[in-house]
């Protein structure tokens, strides 16, 4: 075949793989569905807390679980933020192998313990694990582990996609269950006899419980707060975090893939010569749920991620002991190059300045991506 033959058969390629994804990209709804979220009845939310509570130990053990390479950043440190702030569970954050859980898509932590140590310390097993995101869903360590704990009794809760990982062990099979919107086919076709249940933001089935996209972790945790300790308790740590509601109602609709999401996106990973990377910088005592929200969203504009620094390379204790590792040691960050985690304000309300503050230097549609991403129901409420 001749060059010039090559080169035109190259340029056809290109035009009908421009064809098929402008076709694709057609297809795609030209906005989320104006769904509303029906409310719970008070009996399934009764029976949610029913069997959420514990029955092993009068303090609760909870273990919240990570890969080393790739573990969601809000699913993995939310609930140990929120649980430890609460006070009513001993929480141990644990890895798969010794060394730092390098998150996703921000930061990095020191867990406490690996999961070998874990069991050789409580061969009893926890009353609760914690399951977030994974970059791997099939980790056998994980799924092993995951199996074992359950057969010792543990309530295991998937946050997010940590709903695949939990059906990948095979504990969702033939139950109620729910996940990430993005994630829900795939769980789905591994998992098809999982019966998902649309508009409710976290779903609990005989020893298991789900939950959507990345900002559940809140209301979740809060749930289990009030499982473990009463009501009263859940809405003082509530009112703590800034949650005016943080019950099981939820718009599924609202939350698919859209040609505006799917643009934007586009747009954005294109612009390469205009990246940004912010620094947060690290203090003793922060506000872990802040940080995680803040770093997460920021680093899913697909124009910017957010790093963390310190004056030195040393692990930095947040305000309930979670031991986050510096990205960087030295000099403090030029103003511009940093973004604030609003330690004047509670958790809920920096992230929504934070989505803000994304809207004022993106533009709208990239902090509706950010929102879709979390599965942030009032953001994307309010847009």
């Amino acid at each position: 075949m001749s060059k010039a033959c090559l080169i035109w058969c190259g340029i056809g390629l290109i035009i009908l793989s421009m064809a098929g994804f402008g076709g694709w990209l057609l297809s795609l709804p030209a906005a989320s569905a104006a769904a509303v979220a029906p409310l719970v009845p008070q009996e399934e939310a009764d029976a949610m807390l029913a069997s959420l509570r514990p029955s092993k130990r009068e303090r609760p053990l909870v273990a919240v679980i990570g890969i080393n390479d790739a573990t969601e950043t809000t699913d993995y440190l939310v609930p140990t933020g929120i649980l430890r702030r609460a006070d009513v569970a001993d929480v141990t954050m644990l890895a798969t192998d010794a060394g730092p859980v390098q998150l996703y898509p921000a930061l990095a932590v020191e867990p406490d313990a690996t999961i070998a140590e874990f069991d050789a310390a409580h061969p009893e097993g926890a009353d609760f694990i914690i399951v977030p995101a994974m970059s791997h869903d099939d980790d056998p360590a994980v799924l092993a582990w995951l199996r074992a704990q359950a057969e010792k009794g543990a309530t295991v809760i998937g946050i997010c996609a940590g709903a695949k990982v939990v059906g990948a062990a095979g504990l969702l099979d033939g139950k109620r269950a729910t996940t990430h919107w993005y994630y829900l086919a795939e769980m789905l076709k591994r998992s098809p006899t999982i019966r998902y249940v649309a508009d409710r933001r976290m779903v609990a089935d005989a020893g298991v419980a789900t939950t959507t996209g990345i900002s559940a972790s809140l209301p979740m945790m809060l749930t289990l707060v009030e499982a473990i300790a009463g009501r009263v308790k859940a809405e003082a740590v509530a009112h703590d975090l800034g949650l005016e509601q943080w019950d099981a109602r939820h718009a599924s609709g609202a939350f698919r893939l859209t040609r505006p999401f799917a643009t934007t996106v586009l747009a954005n990973r294109m612009a390469v010569w205009n990246r940004e990377e912010f620094g947060i910088r690290l203090e003793p005592g922060m506000d872990e749920v802040s940080l995680a929200l803040v770093a997460d969203a920021w680093s899913r504009t697909y124009r910017s991620n957010a790093t963390s620094y310190a004056g030195s390379p040393d692990v930095v204790a947040t305000m309930n002991g979670i031991r986050i590792v510096p990205d960087r040691a030295g000099a403090d960050r030029p103003e511009e190059q940093r973004v604030s985690t609003f330690p004047d304000r509670k958790p809920a309300d920096a992230l929504d300045l934070t989505l803000d503050t994304i809207t004022a230097r993106y533009g709208a549609g990239t902090a509706n991506v950010v929102a879709m991403q979390l599965e942030y129901p009032r953001h994307i409420a309010s847009r």
